[in-house]
């Protein structure tokens, strides 16, 4: 049997009859997940690899490895534009901008992008020298991400992070003076820190003008290294002080709070995020990176093999993933609500029902309970979240799992 015989089977089962009726299908993004960084952080569950002392990343292979796994998932998404590019890991600025260059031009050739598709590269402080940054954006790059946490070295020490306090105000100036679009990331509840500490990281960050913040509550995450051993946190009432700060800081710096830890002003809000709180599709390409792909009868999720070195091997004899599975109904109702309910807007009864390729039904028991608690406010077409669902988000989420 001949590849092109084989490559039809393997589309033809993702086209063929199914459980679902999708009238169409959602936008899609593209999430490119480079895995090294300098050294492990002791709170980070995500795939990344500490680079050994003086190697450098192997860009081209794995630029190469990218390519083929890239060309591998193309005649799934035939036809579809995409509205936005995710380079995530790891540390992405790791790679020099040549290779950034590179890698976003064999995007461009091999997939239709949406006029002014956003593409946004994470950057880390320790990461950065002067230009860089600028040459990030001359490769294509629109939007940085910069993963600051703290601008304070005890902190900085404390969470395990390379850069210290002078590095991460270099890289907000930096950033800030090169991208119309950028975003900043920050960390609270972190060891030792007290109200007034985060006060001053958020005025700090807020000095820069960012166009968006996101700001993550520091959580302790199984099979890390805090998880064996945990520092001590500000408990929880000092951490809903810090949130109420933190609302009341970007609010009054013009940031609205669009989704649970992100904080934008209108025309700044992050598409490939909002892509995935709204249930969109995205493809996942690079060493454990998660995709998302829906067809009219169907909806599939994929990982790609998580070890760097396996993932080039693999992607380059033309089979990256590791792992696929077809979502249940009742799965894809609860993805759904876990997803858009971390919306301060909510989300549309209709994109439920298109996304999921159910009625609303599907959710009603749980849409009594929510609105009996106080939780949620709900008419016949919109859904959204109260002050209090999104407080208590958890809580409310539980109340979709499936049965």
């Amino acid at each position: 049997m001949n590849h092109d015989t084989t490559a039809l089977q393997d589309v033809q089962r993702y086209i063929g009859p199914g459980p679902l009726r999708l009238p169409s299908l959602p936008p899609l993004s593209l999430y490119v997940h480079i895995p090294w960084c300098l050294k492990k952080c002791p709170y980070c569950d995500f795939n990344s690899h500490a680079l050994k002392h003086g190697e450098g990343a192997p860009e081209a292979r794995y630029i190469a490895a990218l390519t083929a796994d890239l060309e591998a998932v193309l005649p799934l998404v035939w036809g579809r534009t995409v509205s936005s590019i995710f380079i995530g890991g790891g540390t992405p600025s790791l790679f020099s901008p040549e290779a950034i260059d590179r890698l976003i031009a064999m995007i461009r050739a091999r997939l239709m992008l949406e006029a002014g598709c956003e593409i946004t590269l994470e950057a880390n402080p320790g990461t950065f020298e002067k230009d860089r940054f600028r040459a990030f954006r001359a490769a294509g790059v629109t939007r940085l991400s910069i993963g600051v946490q703290s601008f304070n070295d005890a902190h900085l020490k404390a969470i395990g992070r390379v850069h210290d306090a002078a590095q991460a105000r270099a890289a907000a100036e930096e950033v800030a003076s090169n991208f119309e679009t950028f975003n900043l990331d920050l960390m609270y509840a972190l060891p030792g820190q007290s109200l007034t500490q985060l006060e001053e990281d958020l005025r700090t960050a807020l000095g820069f003008k960012p166009p968006h913040l996101s700001i993550y509550h520091l959580t302790i995450e199984p099979n890390t290294l805090f998880a064996k051993y945990p520092p001590r946190l500000p408990d929880g009432d000092v951490a809903y002080a810090m949130l109420d700060r933190i609302t009341a800081l970007t609010q009054a710096a013009g940031l609205a709070r669009y989704e649970v830890s992100a904080f934008a002003q209108a025309a700044h809000r992050c598409t490939h995020n909002t892509n995935y709180w709204q249930f969109g599709d995205y493809i996942g390409i690079g060493a454990g990176a998660h995709g998302k792909l829906s067809f009219a009868h169907r909806v599939m999720r994929q990982v790609r093999y998580r070890d760097p070195k396996q993932y080039m091997e693999h992607a380059l004899s033309g089979n990256a993933i590791a792992q696929e599975h077809e979502v249940s109904k009742q799965d894809l109702a609860f993805e759904f609500m876990l997803n858009a309910l971390r919306l301060k807007d909510g989300f549309l009864v209709r994109d439920f029902c298109t996304r999921t390729g159910q009625p609303v039904t599907a959710i009603t028991q749980g849409l009594k309970a929510a609105e009996a608690r106080g939780l949620l406010k709900t008419n016949l077409v919109h859904i959204q979240p109260t002050e209090r669902g999104f407080d208590f988000l958890s809580d409310l989420q539980e109340l979709f799992l499936p049965g």
